[in-house]
């Protein structure tokens, strides 16, 4: 290669590493192709690479299937831009081409990207077949690929597979570790993890985030919130990641003094300034702990608010009893935020608190003519629900079963509880009698129906129900009557 050509070269890839390269990808690939620089497999390799940092695999794709002649580098670096992002498939017809292509032959740096892929499938088979070959090859002991091996078995939940390989392994970095631990408690087994979370020499905050993470998500609350203040303790400073963890498990347990130390520690770090999910979570545990004047502050104070914001801050409001407040959010909402289906769940919620019949009728109706949004079984769950409160019970049965889903047995509760608070006993007849065949096995139901017969004197009803339920060897819980 000429002296002119090195020069243009370097400044390629000193363009392909520098700041605008997302606004001038396409040409700074004009310009390489221009001067014949195509046939530079480190170029295209490079080209690659940043295409992939940018989400653009279907461009580094086509780049790569007009390259003339691709050595190993190549065709790694392809392999691993599509290790990315689905369709995760496309790594193995690469490979597979790879090997077709004389003289080029797999090496350590391939397989990684492999098992990510096959990782990302949860294909077992597939992974077992590539660390067959990674032996074979003599790179079982690459670190890259034993960490790619341990990831594969973990995600595909064969803990024991993948306990052998970490076993095997002299260094473990803090990935490595990680991987167990996720592996563990995602198959259940959080006293492993918790136990490998111990062991660890050197931890990362993702360390401590994600086995809080594991706990709050395997209901273990308390056992979440004495983890994060270990880890204060040990002088980890907490990231966004870990206060958006933690504030959910506040507001389950009403840790408010721990909320409020966090609501400190993220304005003084700039969170609530810079991160849009700490500001939601934040309204979110003051909502769930009662003080929905607290969440409705630092809503009003975000610099920058996402629809998951205003569903939190309308929820919010149905959960603390202020529906009319909720209904007004929404108005001011959709004025430049589009709702999703979880805002109509909040704000139809508002109008179940608030009692607002009419309003709750036209935002339902709205979903689907406005916004092009199917109701789905909780926006009918809300509406029986608002129906219901306001005495409109043969309205809420007509909307069930106008329903194009299958009625659950919570829905016709709701709808027999608003029947028994309004005095209806014929619908509330049609309610317990749907409970029992939605949920043959629930004695709670046959009782329900006995007792609403037992009301008007129907004894024959009752002895039928009794009869059903001994056929059916449905056993009463104890401390219940049938007829009381």
């Amino acid at each position: 290669m000429s002296k002119g050509l090195q020069q243009i070269e370097r400044r390629i890839l000193s363009l392909l590493h520098g700041a605008k390269t997302r606004t001038q990808l396409t040409q700074i690939h004009a310009h390489f192709l221009r001067h014949g620089l195509h046939h530079s497999n480190q170029i295209l390799a490079h080209f690659i690479s940043v295409c992939a940092s940018l989400h653009r695999v279907p461009y580094a794709t086509r780049v790569f299937n007009h390259s003339p002649n691709p050595n190993i580098i190549l065709f790694n670096s392809i392999i691993k831009a599509c290790s990315l992002s689905p369709p995760f498939q496309q790594c193995f017809h690469l490979f597979s081409l790879m090997r077709n292509a004389r003289a080029i032959s797999p090496d350590y740096f391939t397989f990684p990207s492999l098992l990510k892929a096959a990782s990302n499938l949860r294909d077992f088979q597939l992974g077992q077949s590539l660390h067959a070959q990674v032996t074979t090859l003599g790179f079982a002991r690459h670190g890259p690929v034993r960490v790619g091996v341990v990831e594969l078995y973990a995600n595909c939940e064969r803990m024991g597979d993948a306990g052998k390989v970490f076993d095997e392994m002299r260094e473990r970095d803090v990935i490595v570790w990680n991987l167990m631990i996720q592996g563990y408690c995602k198959v259940g087994e959080l006293e492993t993890g918790l136990e490998l979370f111990r062991r660890m020499g050197d931890r990362s905050v993702v360390s401590w985030n994600l086995m809080i993470s594991c706990l709050a998500k395997g209901k273990k609350e308390e056992e979440a919130l004495v983890l994060f203040r270990e880890m204060l303790e040990k002088g980890f400073e907490p990231d966004d990641a870990t206060l958006v963890t933690v504030l959910p498990v506040c507001a389950r347990l009403g840790a408010a003094d721990v909320g409020e130390w966090i609501h400190s520690y993220a304005n003084d770090k700039g969170f609530l300034r810079d991160i849009v999910s700490v500001g939601n979570s934040l309204v979110d545990f003051y909502c769930k702990c009662g003080n929905p004047q607290a969440g409705l502050s630092v809503f009003n104070e975000m610099p920058m608010r996402n629809v998951v914001s205003w569903n939190a801050m309308i929820s919010g409001m149905a959960y603390n009893g202020m529906g009319e407040v909720g209904v007004g959010l929404f108005e001011d909402m959709v004025r430049g935020v589009t709702p999703n289906d979880s805002t109509f769940v909040g704000v139809l919620a508002c109008c179940a608190h608030a009692g607002l019949v009419d309003r709750g009728r036209e935002l339902f109706d709205s979903m689907a003519v406005k916004f092009q949004l199917l109701p789905k079984l909780e926006h009918y769950g809300c509406v029986v629900d608002l129906l219901g409160r306001c005495g409109h019970v043969r309205e809420a049965l007509d909307l069930i079963r106008s329903m194009p889903m299958e009625p659950t047995a919570a829905l016709w509760g709701a709808l027999l509880s608003a029947c028994r608070t309004h005095g209806d006993r014929e619908i509330a007849e049609i309610a317990a009698k749907e409970l029992v065949n939605v949920e043959p096995w629930n004695s709670g139901h046959h009782v329900l129906l006995s007792n609403i017969y037992a009301e008007e004197m129907r004894w024959d009803e009752v002895e039928k129900v009794r009869v059903l339920m001994r056929e059916g060897h449905i056993k009463k819980v104890p401390g219940q009557s049938a007829t009381t």
